[in-house]
């Protein structure tokens, strides 16, 4: 009996499989993201714990190696975390309350030399500079107002960054156990897959960050170097901007690169500040065409484009706390897919057996 010829052509039932499963796809990721942001208390401090879970775990590794107790080990190296960003945020924090008022007459400064060239323009940026102070204090009021209606978000923070802390102990600590604890509750015949996924989004996570960090190590030390050598004032903290400014790519190069100059046209006037800028420039042609591909070489890599759209995506879902995990997250996401693709990608490609 002959087949009844189907109503759709090929191409057609493809092209409406392929919406299907894209549309499927897209309700369970769309889905994921709105449980995200509302368990967020719960689900942030998971996962900046294992973002620095993969960040410490080689300093744990070597402390356990060196016949230090493993409960002793995450604790030092809690400990050497809380030292070394309660130092880095108090440092940011005095260079900028050092500058601040250095920056706004500077500004104003300059507003009056363009005026002098360029006429109108000038005067209008010589009236933006004249009303920075009222307008940064308009703004004050109205954070210090939003501040003291909002202190149950201070405290919601405060208590994600102290849980946040006690699972990155926790993950170390027990990070022995954790493929043991994966497989046993993985599906029958899914524990093999299910680890490899793991530890390949693991390593994703673990390379990106390690990469990262050294890297914005790199630039800060540079940068920090060309400011002192400049004479550019709160050049430590400037430094210590940028180390922590690294972990937002792009975006937080150019705000940190952008405060640097603003200092030092600040204190040391325009032709300082032009040199200042090229030291940053020239930081970031180093890192985008030496460093990037010399270190992170054997991580995954993402397309600029890739990871900008990730950014993006992730300051519309968090704000600052998405930009920072956006990225990551990705790299783990995108060494899961290579692991499948290696796993099951084979198989598709071999010629069928003959029956």
């Amino acid at each position: 009996m002959q087949a009844p010829t189907p109503l759709l052509p090929a191409p057609v039932r493809r092209f409406a499989a392929w919406c299907a499963v894209l549309l499927l796809a897209a309700g369970v990721v769309y889905v994921g993201i709105r449980l995200v942001v509302e368990f967020r208390t719960a689900v942030v401090p998971v996962l900046l714990a294992l973002l620095g879970t993969a960040l410490l775990g080689p300093l744990h590794r070597r402390l356990v190696k060196a016949g230090v107790h493993r409960s002793v080990a995450a604790g030092l190296t809690c400990v050497a975390v809380v030292a070394v960003v309660g130092g880095a945020v108090y440092i940011v924090v005095a260079a900028l309350i050092d500058t601040g008022d250095e920056i706004v007459a500077s500004l104003k400064q300059a507003a009056r030399g363009v005026s002098e060239h360029f006429g109108a323009a000038g005067t209008s940026l010589d009236d933006l500079a004249s009303n920075a102070r009222e307008l940064l204090g308009k703004f004050g009021g109205t954070a210090a107002s939003g501040v003291i209606s909002g202190v149950s978000v201070v405290g919601e923070s405060i208590a994600m960054a102290v849980l946040a802390l006690l699972l990155v102990f926790f993950f170390l600590r027990d990070s022995d156990k954790a493929a043991g604890t994966l497989r046993s509750l993985s599906p029958r015949g899914a524990a093999d897959t299910l680890e490899a996924m793991a530890r390949r989004a693991l390593r994703a996570v673990e390379g990106f960050m390690r990469g990262t960090t050294l890297i914005a190590l790199i630039d800060a030390l540079l940068i920090t170097v060309g400011l002192l050598v400049l004479d550019v004032p709160g050049a430590a903290g400037l430094g210590a901007l940028v180390f922590v400014g690294a972990y937002i790519p792009y975006l937080g190069a150019f705000i940190s690169g952008a405060l640097a100059v603003l200092v030092a046209l600040a204190d040391r006037g325009f032709v300082i500040a032009l040199w200042a800028l090229g030291v940053v420039l020239a930081v970031q042609v180093l890192e985008g065409h030496v460093l990037q591909p010399m270190i992170q070489s054997r991580t995954v890599q993402m397309h600029p484009a890739v990871v900008m759209v990730t950014i993006t995506a992730g300051a519309s879902v968090a704000g600052v706390l998405g930009m920072l995990l956006a990225v990551p997250l990705t790299a783990a996401a995108f060494g899961i897919i290579e692991e499948l693709r290696t796993r099951y990608g084979d198989g598709e490609s071999s010629p069928a057996r003959e029956p």
